[in-house]
């Protein structure tokens, strides 16, 4: 059983994972949205996500840091030049992944935009939370309900007789 194992292992080995990363996210820092499978851009923004959280600090250390997992001069310098400054007021969340429609032609499988967000935007939310419900009015202990009274509004209107049928001829 695989409880507690974080990650999708994508179907390779860790230095093909490791690899995949480092070009879906150097391909994103390029291009600001890129289309992928929706499992690959799912675990990518885990990646990403923290690379920009190193490129807030905008420490001689973070850089390092960044070069050691995205070993790419010219992203890690786009990254901490205009990615962390862009994000520096927001706590996480710097992308978004949009399901697309369109299959992948050869296998079918599903796409999806990673994209990341522009500079002020926030994450729409699908819909507001729906309203909590009234509690229904209690009806304390020497209460019965043949004792209360009914409210006249509850009693049934009056029937009237149908109309008879006419004969038939």
């Amino acid at each position: 059983m695989r409880h507690l194992k974080a990650g999708r292992k994508l179907g390779r080995n860790a230095s093909h994972r490791l690899a995949l990363m480092r070009n879906l996210a150097r391909a994103l820092f390029e291009h600001e949205r890129i289309i992928t499978t929706v499992e690959k851009a799912k675990e990518a923004r885990r990646f990403v996500e923290k690379l920009i959280t190193l490129a807030k600090r905008g420490t001689l250390h973070a850089r390092r840091l960044a070069l050691m997992r995205l070993p790419d001069r010219e992203a890690v310098d786009k990254l901490f030049s205009e990615l962390g400054p862009r994000f520096r007021d927001r706590p996480g969340g710097y992308t978004r992944v949009i399901k697309r429609h369109q299959r992948r032609l050869g296998d079918a499988g599903h796409t999806a935009f990673l994209e990341l967000l522009k500079e002020g935007e926030t994450k729409v939310v699908a819909r507001a939370p729906a309203p909590a419900p009234t509690p229904a009015p209690r009806v304390s202990e020497r209460e019965t309900p043949s004792e209360t009274p009914a409210p006249e509004s509850a009693t049934p209107p009056a029937e009237t007789p149908a109309p008879e049928n006419p004969p038939s001829s």
